[in-house]
This record gives C-alpha cells, structure tokens and sequence, in this order.
C-alpha cells in the first residue's frame, strides 16, 4: 500500500480521539539555531475533523489493526474497515514533512493494539525517540500509551513525550466491562498511577537550566531529566452507554484527585459502521459534550463539587451553561455584591470569569465599583447585572428556570 493511501486512512482512524492538544508543555524552540520544530509560534495551518473539532497535531494510528473488539470503537478487530500500517520510519518521515510545510505543530501517536501490548508501546516510543534523537525535532509530541505495557516502556515514552495520555473510555468499570471487555479498568488506573509518580518525581527533582558557566566558575547541579512536561489526559466516550453526567463529572473529579490529570477530554459517541445493537443507535447531542466541558471547567477553576454542578435528573441542561444553571438553581445567594463579596463567591457570578473577577478585586482596592465600571473592566454587563448589585445598581427579579429536566432526559435515554 502507498504511503498517501495508508495515511488517509489512519489519519481519519485517528479522528475520533479527542485527548489531544499542545497546552501545558515547556518551552523549547529551535531558534539558537539547532534541531528542528517548537512547541511555541504562530503560523500552524488547521484542520478540522467532520464534527468540528479543531487539530493542529498531525494525529495518526500507528495501525488500525486491533486484537481488541471495543463495541463503541470503529477500528475494533470485527469492524469491516480498511486496515493499513505505517513502519516507525514512515511516521518520522511525515512528521518532518508536515512540520516543514508548516502545516503542524507537532504529532498525536496513537495504535491499535497488534501482537501484544508490548510490541505494540515499542513500536510507539521508537518514533518519539527517532524525532527526538536522530533529528533533534522540539516540536510537540503526544503519546497515546497501552495500558498493559510494561513499566519501563512508559517510563521511556514520558522521556521523548511531552504529554501521555491513557483513555478510560467510559465512566464506570461496569460500562467498560460491558463494551469493552478485553480492557481492564483497574489496570488502567494502576498505568496512570505509575504516569503520576514519575511525573512528581521529574518536577519534584527539576531545576533551572544554569547559564553556560564562566571560566573558573563552579559547575551547577544538571537539570533533572524531563518526563511529560505537559501531564497526561484522558478521555471519556459520551453516550455511548447510559451514564448520566452526573457520573460522567463524578468519575473526572476522582481522575483529577488521584492522578493529577491534566485535562479530561469528553468526546461524543458516533454510531460506526456494522454497529453492536448495545450501542445507542443516534449520537448525543454535540451540546452536550460542550456542556461537559463547561462543567469540567468549573470544576477546575471555579471551586464547584462535580454534586453541584450536576442536581435533578442527573443530566445538565444544554439551554444554558452550567454556571448559570446552578446560579438559576440557588436564588438565596443572589444578588451578589460587587463591592464586598469574597473571591469565592463572584467567581460563581455567570458572567464573571477567574481573571475578570480578579480585575474586579483589584479595582474595589481603590474605589467603590459601579455598574458601568464593569465595561471597563472587560466584562460583558448584560449577563452579569442580573445577578450582581453595586453602587447605583440592584437588578431586578432573577429569571426562573423553565421545567426541562424530564424533557431532556427522555431526549438523551429514551
């Protein structure tokens, strides 16, 4: 097969993986003249897969081939698709090539599963350690890691990677043992458990790059070796089996605490080809995996428990956003006043985002706030005044929730 063949393929095989994005890494640019690439710079040209997610990585399986038969997954062993392979030389050689014309900013590996788990982490930690060692290539790379590999192959893709990623797939272990049932959700805990601990150790142990040394100066301690700089992630398949958002947000909140996950990719289920009659048979609504993500936020951001967020019906409303849902919900904390109420609170005002909310706490150091005074703090007033009071101001009475829980639900669950 041809090499513009095979990567039409494992290109678009690789599109419906979400836990992808260039965020977090060090810096590390090619400007002193040496290697190639940068994790940093404009000018990537981007790309965007049907259902409209944005990609700047050149994102690709390494095969398509797979021993596992995941219900929800299109390149499962019994999935009637076209099947390609790409040797770890021919991946090197477009990313390269991609990188040169301008076209990416570095590269998203990922594999199905072929021999053993073993072979097939090899096969993935060649072609970072080829780009990082045989070319001196700096752009960005991201892993997609086998849970059951060995420990000392993940630690060597954390050398090369600038971000690991291990997917959970579905929210519950009984979900993924029902559709998935060659994956083991313990042993994936245990691989980002082992991720985590070498992540804190390289920051833990990390100094600052000492200046080239004068003549006579005492040398400084090396810096300590790099590993993931960026973190891990993972993602969840949304809809693909009846967990609600509630368990959905409750199942991310238990990532982020136990294994300091950088980000948790939601992406909608899509119906595939020759599909299982266990899969639902229409997608959920984009809006919905847009809501996730603005939950998801707040958890991280804005001090929210995953159980606020998420309250009757166990499904977030896709009619607003969940900040303001919650804040429609819990009449008796509004409105709140711009000039006294504490960080903790105006970061829960809909409208009002982390840094426009410490632009606000720096300006009442100096004078009492106006309504007005929030256009010139870049804050949009006619969300926020409807659930704020200041000098001058106090808002009318707060809109009420409309009565669509049950109608949701009945959308989504059928």
């Amino acid at each position: 097969m041809d090499l513009q063949r095979k990567l039409a393929i494992l290109a678009d095989a690789a599109k419906y993986d979400a836990s992808c994005a260039s965020s977090g890494s060090e810096s590390r640019d090619s400007l002193d003249g040496r290697g190639i690439g940068s994790t940093e710079g404009m000018g990537i040209c981007h790309s965007f897969t049907p259902d409209g997610r944005c990609v700047s990585l050149l994102k690709l399986l390494l095969t398509n081939h797979c021993q596992y038969d995941c219900l929800y997954c299109v390149n499962r062993a019994s999935s009637n698709v076209p099947r390609a392979r790409f040797r770890t030389e021919e991946v090197v050689g477009l990313t390269l090539d991609f990188y040169r014309r301008n076209c990416i900013e570095g590269l998203f590996l990922s594999s199905g599963i072929v021999k053993s788990p073993d072979y097939t982490m090899e096969q993935i930690v060649e072609v970072a350690r080829s780009l990082r060692e045989d070319h001196d290539f700096r752009g960005y790379i991201h892993l997609k890691t086998i849970p059951d590999a060995s420990p000392e192959l993940l630690a060597r893709a954390g050398r090369y990677a600038d971000r690991l990623s291990i997917n959970i797939e579905l929210p519950s272990a009984a979900g993924l043992k029902a559709l998935a049932p060659e994956k083991d959700a313990p042993a994936i805990e245990r691989s980002m458990a082992r991720l985590r601990l070498h992540i804190d150790e390289a920051r833990a142990a990390a100094r600052p790059v000492a200046p080239r040394a004068l003549p006579g100066a005492a040398a400084r301690p090396a810096a300590a070796p790099r590993f993931a700089p960026a973190g891990q992630s993972t993602q969840m398949i949304v809809g693909a089996d009846a967990s609600d958002d509630r368990a959905i947000l409750a199942s991310s909140a238990a990532l982020y605490r136990r294994h300091r996950m950088r980000r948790v990719y939601y992406s909608a289920f899509s119906p595939i080809p020759d599909a299982s009659r266990a899969l639902p048979l229409v997608a959920p609504p984009l809006a919905r995996e847009h809501r996730l993500y603005q939950a998801d936020w707040l958890m991280r951001f804005y001090g929210f428990a995953p159980e606020e967020i998420v309250t009757e019906g166990g499904l977030l409303r896709l009619d607003v956003d969940p900040k303001e849902a919650w804040a429609l919900a819990h009449p008796e904390h509004f409105p709140v006043d711009l000039n006294a109420a504490p960080r903790e609170l105006l970061l829960r005002v809909p409208g009002l985002g982390v840094a426009s909310v410490d632009r606000l706490l720096l300006a009442r150091r100096l004078r009492r706030l106006r309504a007005e005074d929030l256009t010139a703090l870049r804050v949009s007033p006619a969300k926020v005044l409807r659930y704020v009071c200041a000098d001058g101001h106090k808002p009318g009475a707060a809109p009420q929730p409309p009565a669509q829980q049950q109608q949701q639900q009945q959308e989504l669950f059928p």
